[in-house]
């Protein structure tokens, strides 16, 4: 199986791929298309700001490519983000895959702390991420921007308000959190989707 992880100017690309080894999984790193085209699974990581990284996707070509794959792909943190339709940091378009704007936290009392950084639950999940998952689990988070609960949300945390922990459409999957950073429930969703 060829696993592809998109690289792009956005960080974080290293302990994705460094959390895929201690699957047994050696995944290419690239930005080539035809790689790209031809790996069996895609995962899209990120930490970085949205408009630079479109920017970026957009000059390189990768927008569309990313818009257009059949495989599994899997959008993690920014990558989630950048999958929506607009986002509210830098007031940019995305990739539109999941028709939902990304909005930014507002604090409605002193201890709301942006960002959002640290262990929370997942709960009300739904997709092949979280199979075998029978009661909240601890995943973590850092961000300053997040989805609403909408139409394509696959697991819900709470924090501020209820937002989307994960999203899911047809061979399109994301998270919020980085599984790459959370331990045996982290692995377990990477595992997952390795096996979809």
């Amino acid at each position: 199986m060829k696993i592809a992880v998109v690289k792009y100017n956005a960080g974080n690309i290293r302990s994705v791929d460094y959390a895929l080894k201690r699957l047994g999984v050696e995944a290419v790193i690239t930005a080539d298309k035809e790689e790209l085209l031809s790996a069996d699974k895609v995962i899209f990581p990120g930490v970085g700001e949205a408009e630079t990284t479109m920017n970026h996707l957009k000059a390189t070509g990768l927008d569309e490519l990313i818009r257009n794959l059949h495989q599994p792909v899997f959008g993690i943190c920014l990558g989630m983000q950048l999958m929506c339709h607009y986002s509210e940091e830098g007031g940019v378009d995305c990739l539109n895959i999941f028709d939902v704007d990304v909005k930014r936290f507002i604090p409605k009392k002193h201890e709301d702390k942006v960002p959002h950084m640290g262990w929370n639950t997942i709960g009300k999940v739904n997709s092949k991420l979280f199979e075998g998952f029978t009661e909240e689990e601890f995943v973590y988070f850092v961000h300053s921007f997040y989805v609403p609960v909408c139409d394509f949300t696959a697991a819900e945390t709470n924090y501020i308000d209820p937002f989307s922990a994960a999203l899911h459409k047809d061979n399109f999957y994301a998270t919020q959190f980085h599984p790459e950073k959370s331990g045996k429930t982290g692995e377990k969703i990477l595992r997952n989707f390795l096996d979809l």
